[in-house]
């Protein structure tokens, strides 16, 4: 299916536009009034942070379970509501009115100065040019899976889109399609697909429960998983690192398994190493370091940093006590949210978020909130 440009209005166009209205141009972007800012979800808003000193800039209301993930420029995050991704201009600390319809949204990817927006309730894919948040009317392509799926899709550089295939009943693995839609590769031996990263040399990293799938430069490579069930569901990657970071499940029949060790995926050589780290982690566990570090945050509330080319665990950043990890997904839980340098990590039980320093290991600021948070991010300008 080939992919066709589209444009997305603010929820309050559309409201107008049965009304007759005509569209304003739209309003140059205020001052920011709030330094590298960093948001936090909490059980009926959100809370926007300064990123150094960690104070409250706003505490804006927002019913339901809502999801944040930066969206790709200097000032702005996209929150996932019931009804689509909301603009958060967090530099300004307001929710705008700028929404991109999207029933059940899903994964949001930055990669190759595009922002890549799945909603699962259609599998339509949105692909953005994350400079574009500040104008009101953010333009891009669109292109639409057979089945409504929870998905994800990745635009590379050259304009080639991968993108899960899957329904509701099953999600089997991948396809690649080239600038102009046309299908170029496609894997099916990947069950359960799900989460994706980008390594070194812009190779895509998609897991599953059997491995993960690795497409590069028109060839997709299946690792195998060590174990018969091995899934592979969450990754964080890095632009200066050829290995991927992923969670490692092992026990299929398990109501909650809490596993202790992590995946490593080296995409030169299509293999794949586990390294236990000697505590549990979650899914907002893992995160990278500005040299390529892996960094989970294990339930013994210490940040493992792992060398992923030795693929050992070479220190321990202690910032929380230790926590553990809720039977419902959608329950606070501590969370990693790496800029740069710093660390981010919030401590529900605390109603708490912390900035660490990941070089020297010190905790820099905190802040204690009226709420517990649960989802942790923030701006990140770049790809």
């Amino acid at each position: 299916m080939s992919r066709r440009p589209i444009l997305l209005v603010t929820a309050a166009a559309l409201a107008l536009a049965g009304c007759g209205a005509t569209e304003a141009a739209p309003a140059s972007a205020p001052a920011p009034i709030v330094a590298d800012p960093v948001v936090a979800t909490y059980d009926g808003g959100l809370y926007v942070l300064d990123g150094g000193t960690l104070e409250v800039a706003a505490d804006i209301p927002l019913d339901g379970f809502n999801r944040v993930n930066p969206a790709g420029d200097d000032r702005h995050v996209l929150v996932s509501t019931s009804t689509g991704f909301r603009v958060l201009d967090a530099a300004g600390a307001t929710l705008t009115d700028v929404e991109i319809p999207a029933p059940k949204p899903g994964h949001v990817v930055r990669h190759a100065g595009r922002t890549v927006l799945f909603a699962d309730g259609t599998g339509e894919i949105h692909i953005l040019d994350p400079d574009a948040f500040g104008e009101g009317m953010p333009s891009g392509d669109q292109h639409r899976t057979p089945q409504p799926h929870h998905g994800v899709a990745v635009a590379l550089e050259n304009g080639e889109l991968v993108t899960t295939l899957g329904d509701e009943e099953e999600r089997p693995g991948i396809v690649v399609l080239d600038a102009d839609g046309q299908e170029i590769a496609r894997h099916e031996d990947c069950p359960g697909v799900h989460g994706e990263a980008t390594a070194q040399g812009e190779a895509v990293v998609i897991g599953c429960e059997t491995g993960a799938l690795i497409y590069q430069d028109g060839t997709i490579t299946k690792v195998t998983s060590p174990t018969p069930y091995g899934r592979i569901g969450n990754q964080a990657g890095s632009d200066v690192s050829p290995i991927t970071l992923g969670d490692y499940k092992q026990d299929e029949d398990a109501e909650l398994e809490r596993p202790t060790q992590v995946s490593l995926i080296d995409t030169r050589t299509a293999t794949l190493r586990l390294v236990d780290i000697g505590t549990s982690y979650t899914f907002r566990s893992l995160a990278r370091g500005p040299q390529g570090e892996g960094l989970v945050l294990g339930t013994d509330g210490r940040i493992h940093v792992v060398d992923p080319v030795a693929g050992t665990v070479v220190r321990t950043i202690p910032v929380l006590g230790p926590w553990t990890e809720p039977l419902e997904w959608q329950q606070p839980r501590p969370a990693i949210f790496v800029r740069g340098g710093i660390a981010y990590v919030s401590e529900p039980g605390a109603n708490a978020v912390h900035a660490v320093d990941l070089a020297s290991g010190a905790t820099t600021a905190s802040v204690t909130l009226p709420a517990a948070p649960n989802e942790l991010s923030g701006v990140v300008a770049g790809h």
